[in-house]
C-alpha cells in the first residue's frame, strides 16, 4: 500500500474516530481542538521524539504543512460542491 493510501486509511479512521465521539455527545468543537491538540503533540514526537521539542523554526515548518493541508482540503471540497451541483443541476434537466 502506498504512503498516499496509507495516509487516507489513517485519515478516515481518525474521522470515524471523532464521528463516534460526536454521537455520544462530545461537542464538534471540543472534538476538533482535541483533534488539532493530538496533532500537535503527534507532530513533535514525530520529529523530536519523546526527549525533546520543536523549536520555533520547526513549529513553523509543522504550521506552514497544515495550512498547505487545510487549502487541499478546501479546493477539493469547493471542486465537490461544484461537480455535486452540476450533477444536480443535470438530473433536474
Amino acid at each position: 500500500m502506498s504512503d498516499q493510501d496509507q495516509q487516507m486509511q489513517a485519515t478516515n479512521k481518525f474521522i470515524e474516530l471523532a464521528n463516534e465521539m460526536k454521537e455520544q455527545g462530545m461537542p464538534i468543537h471540543v472534538v476538533s481542538w482535541s483533534m488539532l491538540t493530538a496533532a500537535a503533540v503527534y507532530s513533535t514526537f514525530s520529529v523530536a521524539g519523546n526527549t525533546g521539542g520543536l523549536n520555533p523554526s520547526g513549529v513553523d515548518k509543522v504550521v506552514i504543512s497544515f495550512r498547505d493541508c487545510m487549502k487541499q482540503v478546501q479546493e477539493a471540497r469547493k471542486r465537490d460542491l461544484v461537480e455535486a451541483g452540476a450533477e444536480i443541476e443535470n438530473e433536474q434537466s
